[in-house]
């Protein structure tokens, strides 16, 4: 459909892909020179497996069952609850 431009209404774009790498370069530049992301990863994992190391067999059924449905995160790489 072919409109003409609203005389009193403005149409501008914006491309918000400069402005995306700028702010994540400030995040890691806000993070500082020694911020080690693969320690970082690792105190994860420990921490995770260290969270469900004691569960009894029924805390681990439900846990199981939780992970099953996306409401917590399982042990793959990347672990993120789907909902």
């Amino acid at each position: 459909m072919n409109q003409r431009p609203d005389p009193d209404h403005l149409t501008f774009t914006v491309d918000l892909t400069v402005e995306e790498a700028r702010r994540r370069a400030e995040v890691v530049a806000a993070l500082g020179p020694d911020w080690d992301p693969v320690a970082v990863l690792r105190a994860e994992q420990e921490a995770h497996a260290l969270l469900y190391s004691g569960l009894d067999a029924e805390q681990r059924r439900i846990h199981s069952m939780l992970v099953a449905a996306g409401v917590l995160p399982g042990q793959e790489p990347g672990r993120a609850a789907s909902h």
